[in-house]
């Protein structure tokens, strides 16, 4: 047996270079459509449903960097100028005007408590330190819900249907794993750890049951999903790595009302959708770069009511500015739990 276990081995071998042997070899590698360019999609991502997405409204001229878009139920849409420390709100005609202007932190990533408070995780990477904070729409009442004493980097947050928040704490490298995951109390003030030991843990997103968790973790390029017992218990065999990403980098993302998980590549000009199983279905491709044009591109949401998602990005240097851009996606946007 072994003998003819052997010559099936062989003969294997001798097929396999029998068909290399009759493909047409090039006499040099050289750049082709799919290869060309700063950011080629991965082979594995190539045959996804994808759609171009068009230009919406450009926020700025210059390539400030855009972050931690979300809507309210009037259709209003906040998003963050980090480097200018604003939270802007952009209302459905396309008037722009800053809620709040922070005074050392930079806002990151956005949510809306039950009561209507808009909460801003902000951080100020090269110090390490970081707080979120919270604010009445009408510029009023500004505080430190999770003070920079509290020693967190909070990158993304998500509120559940009980009114406590899941965020990141965007700490460690990807041979330093510091950043975790941690779940703050509908009190406010009882915070306990999720998911430790994450390499820059970035966004965070929750199913539409609020039985499971998505977290990315920047510093890996891995997508987490995390069965919940209860708000901060993981369920027996319920964290598992649902994918790896390619190339830079996993940051923020959105669920839909279907479950399927939207997740912007920062880096890449990018978004990708994954089902509720973490098993990539479509991508959202953004204008210029495959010319290394929009890559910076950092957030998204889904406008209420519709499958209208709109994502925020950054040309950096590049000459095409910061802007916001717009696509059809597969369903509507989840429902938050409670919002005034």
């Amino acid at each position: 047996m072994a003998t003819l276990g052997l010559a099936f081995a062989l003969a294997g071998l001798g097929f396999s270079h029998a068909a290399l042997a009759q493909q047409p070899l090039s006499e040099q590698l050289t750049y082709d459509a799919r290869t060309q360019g700063p950011v080629p999609i991965p082979p594995s991502e190539r045959e996804l449903q994808s759609v171009m997405a068009a230009p919406w409204f450009q926020v700025s001229a210059e390539g400030i960097v855009l972050e931690g878009a979300t809507f309210d139920q009037s259709g209003n849409m906040y998003f963050c100028d980090v480097p200018g420390r604003r939270v802007l709100r952009l209302t459905p005609d396309r008037q722009l005007s800053t809620v709040v202007t922070l005074d050392r932190l930079s806002p990151g990533g956005l949510a809306f408590h039950p009561d209507g408070r808009l909460f801003v995780a902000a951080l100020d990477i090269p110090n390490g330190v970081g707080a979120i904070m919270a604010v009445n729409l009408d510029r009023s009442g500004l505080q430190a819900i999770i003070p920079p004493e509290a020693r967190y980097m909070p990158n993304d947050l998500v509120f559940d249907v009980n009114g406590g928040f899941y965020f990141t704490d965007f700490k460690g490298t990807a041979t330093d794993p510091k950043g975790g995951v941690y779940y703050t109390s509908p009190d406010l003030h009882t915070i306990r750890p999720v998911l430790p030991h994450l390499a820059m843990a970035n966004g965070v997103a929750l199913r539409p049951d609020g039985k499971a968790l998505w977290v990315t973790e920047f510093g890996r390029n891995l997508l987490h999903r995390i069965e919940l017992a209860d708000a901060s218990t993981i369920a027996p065999i319920g964290s598992a790595i649902a994918y790896h990403f390619t190339g830079p980098a996993p940051d923020s993302m959105r669920a839909d009302a279907d479950g399927n998980l939207y997740v912007a590549i920062y880096g890449q000009g990018r978004v990708l959708v994954l089902n509720q199983n973490g098993i990539p279905i479509g991508q959202v491709l953004l204008p210029g770069r495959d010319g290394g044009h929009n890559l910076q591109s950092t957030s998204m949401a889904i406008r209420p009511g519709t499958k209208d998602l709109y994502t925020v990005t950054s040309d950096v240097s590049g000459g095409e500015g910061a802007t916001i851009f717009h696509a059809k996606v597969f369903a509507q946007a989840l429902r938050p739990f409670s919002l005034n």
